[in-house]
């Protein structure tokens, strides 16, 4: 008779032996997709070790799953991990911009048919199924719905990092060390200088947010002020802001659309604030037109929005920020808004891009986020949080190279005999130049 042996294979042994089979192919996957990047990312795999990079980098991502390099495989963009990102999938620490900035690095990037081979031979020694993105959202109609789904996410959210005066928009620093909330105070102070205000007047504030901007003008200068929003959240904010300030008299604040608005020739001032990036290139002529005849003559309007360079294609960036943040929201260069609001018979005076500012604003609101994680995750929960973190980074990096710009543009009606522009813009630099010439 023979002895049969019988081998076993211990299942310790076996496990150990795949999961550094998956683990060199985890490193191949970045070393290639990698390849010729010298940016500030580092990648570090869920044995902790790096893939590229080391602990010195300023932006570490931190991959918890295998699934997540199948994604980087099939989409072969940056914003292809965000639902990895919001699921956990990902961490990621240190200073987020430079995520983005690896993002020009992949769009760059180059790989011969057998390489493109080779990557799917790795993937598929990686556990799971292989996984492409697709972000399904599209721009929806500019209406409540749509900025519900940004600025209602919770009055308590947004406290955690804006400053005192809740102005979610560009602020205006003198420089580096300046805090956030005088920046703001002085962004406040050079809109109402822009607007010229004089007590008395009538302003219309479209998009007013928290009504810092309505407070302030009401406030500081004298005027009566008609606020118009359309988040419910705001909505109830501001009017407590109102009341709390004892400016019920002269400040009033109302749920309703720009496009509801009845009446001609209502208001000296008109002034929209981070709010024309959900009107839609194609509805600027309504917008525009309808400002105009809401003006008087001698009236003056100032629109303080973002802008981008190549106009609203379709690409990865977009499609995050129309499935995630703004399902509206839609950019375009300076000079197709400048177009637009001549076509409604606006005559320009005044443009001025605060593309640097900006930036910084959106450092101070990231740091403040991220000093409050906690809190911020009671609030809204971790995937809102990630959101939030991940979108301003973003937008802090892209306005910093400069694809996203910020312009104040200053209007009056064309061939208007009763408007009188001020020769030298010391009404603009030197406030109590423009106090003793209002007295």
């Amino acid at each position: 008779m023979v002895n049969e042996t019988r081998c076993s294979v211990d299942p310790s042994v076996l496990s150990a032996v795949v999961q550094n089979n998956t683990l060199e192919s985890a490193r191949e996957i970045v070393q290639i997709l990698l390849r010729g990047y010298s940016g500030c990312l580092a990648v570090r795999l869920w044995d902790k070790s790096f893939a590229a990079g080391s602990e010195q980098a300023r932006c570490t991502l931190h991959i918890r799953s295998a699934s997540v390099l199948k994604t980087l495989i099939s989409g072969r963009d940056i914003i292809a991990l965000v639902e990895d990102y919001l699921a956990g999938r990902i961490e990621l620490e240190g200073d987020l911009e430079s995520l983005f900035d690896a993002s020009l690095h992949f769009e760059k990037l180059s790989l011969r048919p057998a390489e493109k081979l080779h990557l799917l031979q790795l993937a598929l020694q990686l556990p799971g199924s292989l996984l492409h993105l697709s972000l399904s959202g599209s721009r929806s109609a500019n209406n409540r719905s749509a900025i519900s789904r940004h600025y209602d996410v919770g009055n308590a959210f947004y406290h955690l990092w804006l400053d005192p005066e809740m102005v979610y928009s560009c602020a205006y620093f003198a420089d580096d060390d300046q805090s956030l909330a005088c920046a703001q105070q002085d962004k406040l102070d050079y809109l109402c200088r822009k607007l010229q205000l004089e007590p008395g007047q009538l302003l219309l504030d479209i998009g007013c947010g928290w009504g810092g901007l309505a407070c302030w003008a009401a406030r500081h200068y004298g005027v009566s002020v008609h606020g118009i929003t359309l988040s419910m959240q705001q909505w109830h904010f501001a009017n407590e802001k109102i009341r709390w300030e004892g400016l019920s008299d002269r400040v009033k604040i109302e749920l309703r659309d720009y496009r509801e608005l009845e009446g001609e020739a209502c208001y000296d001032r008109v002034v929209s604030v981070g709010m024309f990036e959900h009107i839609g290139v194609a509805n600027f002529p309504t917008y525009f037109s309808r400002i105009r005849q809401l003006l008087r003559p001698g009236g003056v309007f100032v629109n303080h929005g973002i802008t981008n360079d190549k106009r609203w294609e379709k690409s990865p960036t977009t499609r995050f920020i129309n499935h995630y943040i703004f399902p509206d929201g839609e950019l375009t260069r300076i000079s197709d808004v400048l177009d637009a609001m001549e076509q409604a018979r606006f005559e320009v005076v005044d443009v001025e891009g605060l593309r640097r500012h900006y930036a910084m604003t959106l450092r101070h609101w990231v740091k403040a986020l991220e000093l409050r994680a906690a809190k911020a995750k009671d609030s809204v929960g971790e995937a809102t949080y990630r959101l939030w973190r991940l979108y301003m980074s973003g937008c802090a990096h892209y306005f910093d190279e400069g694809s996203l710009g910020i312009y104040q543009v200053v209007g009056v009606r064309q061939q208007d005999r009763h408007y009188h522009q001020p020769l030298r813009r010391d009404y603009l630099y030197h406030p109590q130049k423009a106090l003793d010439a209002r007295e």
